[in-house]
């Protein structure tokens, strides 16, 4: 028993160095992936500005030809 307990110790000891490497591993992945997420969102983002900048553009150039279409119907009941 005496000679079992710190082969025992040892065997523990670098289990708990492999989960502790593991854990880290787990950590940086994790950490990655987030970071990644974030950078997605950011480029979801911004094509949604660029989009809705665009659409907001069309708008307004409608609204334009809509005035003056009234303008020149005003213009023809005149």
């Amino acid at each position: 028993a005496a000679i079992q307990a710190p082969v025992i110790m040892m065997s523990q000891n670098r289990q708990a160095d492999r989960d502790r490497e593991a854990a880290e591993h787990d950590y940086l992945v994790n950490l990655r992936a987030e970071l990644e997420i974030m950078h997605l969102h950011d480029k979801v983002d911004a094509l949604r500005d660029k989009e809705m900048m665009q659409m907001i553009k069309r708008q307004n150039e409608t609204l334009k030809l809509l005035r003056k279409e009234v303008a020149a119907l005003a213009a023809a009941k005149a």
